[in-house]
């Protein structure tokens, strides 16, 4: 009988109370500890609540899941690393590129330890359904990507750390538009142009709350991303163009429901009388089974040893590359940040 794995988690917010519900409904991950400053956290009494993070990487787990504030990830998934625990990490790997690298010097330093990164929306089933169309060439090569995703406001709270550079490294690109361009490079590799024009429009914060960016690959794949917080309509749209046809995510099984329902869309481009209005096959995705999927994931790479897939420190890092390549493509943005005290893009 395998022995399940023994977890912890630092950091009792949303994303702490997601990951402690995963692991109790998975058959071979055990919740044993956690940490939070918050004295109102709730919801946890299955566990061994402890006053820090140390203590939980020296308790009886072995391994832990991040859930903290960006500024302190390094430190944390570094200690967990040395202390030889297997660490999950929510995303951003961190508040700039420096942050994922010290995590990645960590990780040689422990070869033998599993490390793998929050990008659940590799496992949406309707980005697992596009990946299989557009790798059986269906329809033919991508030509180009286009990305959505944008939200009308955070949590309302003014002392939300996210809006605090200091603690996020970022506003909303580093924060949301960083999982879209995963799946960019999820679907087409890694980019090496970069051009960007990143703005604060609306919310009064020290952080961008619109980028809207263009990728160039080696192989002549362009992707196009509008990352905002001022869609005041939630939306989630990944659109992929191939050679004779193409494919389309629309919506998301968020937790709050805010999103449209997830649809899957594909089309083979038609000429004749369906010029521009081809014929669609749609299907409905409402269940959202991403956080089951990453823990199972994780836990099997624990137990066999075998390399994590989805969610590794390159994915972490080159995903970081792109965030941070965009705002220094925008040198206006960048030139108003500096003059601006605490406004950081």
């Amino acid at each position: 009988m395998v022995e399940p794995v023994k977890m912890g988690i630092i950091g009792l917010g949303k994303m702490g109370g997601i990951r402690a519900q995963t692991i109790r409904e998975n058959d071979l991950s055990l919740l044993i500890s956690g940490t939070d400053p918050a004295p109102t956290a709730k919801g946890f009494d299955d566990m061994q609540l402890l006053p820090d993070f140390q203590s939980v990487i020296d308790s009886d787990v072995d391994a832990v899941f991040v859930c903290t504030p960006n500024r302190f990830i390094p430190d944390v998934v570094s200690a967990a690393l040395d202390a030889g625990k297997h660490v999950f990490c929510e995303k951003p790997p961190g508040r700039n590129v420096n942050d994922i690298e010290r995590i990645m010097e960590a990780e040689k330093r422990n070869p033998g330890l599993i490390l793998k990164f929050g990008f659940n929306h590799r496992y949406h089933n309707g980005i697992m359904e596009a990946k299989k169309v557009v790798e059986s060439r269906r329809y033919g090569k991508i030509l180009w990507m286009r990305g959505i995703y944008g939200k009308a406001e955070g949590s309302g709270n003014p002392n939300d750390w996210r809006l605090d550079p200091s603690l996020s490294g970022g506003g909303i690109l580093l924060d949301q538009g960083i999982h879209m361009l995963d799946l960019f490079r999820h679907f087409c590799g890694e980019f090496s142009e970069i051009k960007s024009m990143c703005s604060t429009a609306y919310w009064d914060i020290p952080v961008e709350d619109n980028a809207f960016v263009l990728l160039r690959n080696r192989q002549g794949h362009i992707a196009m991303l509008h990352s905002s917080f001022t869609q005041w309509k939630h939306r989630f749209t990944l659109e992929i163009c191939l050679e004779d046809g193409y494919v389309v995510i629309d919506g998301m099984p968020s937790t709050t429901r805010s999103y449209r329902d997830e649809y899957f869309i594909q089309g083979r481009r038609h000429t004749g009388i369906a010029i521009g209005n081809p014929p669609e096959e749609t299907v409905f995705c409402n269940v959202d089974l991403s956080w089951e999927l990453e823990l199972k994931e994780f836990v099997n790479c624990i137990l066999t040893g075998k390399a994590v897939e989805h969610g590794t420190s390159t994915d972490a890092y080159e995903t970081m590359r792109l965030v941070f390549g965009t705002y220094e493509a925008d040198e206006l943005f960048m030139k108003q940040a500096a003059g601006k005290p605490g406004k950081k893009c």
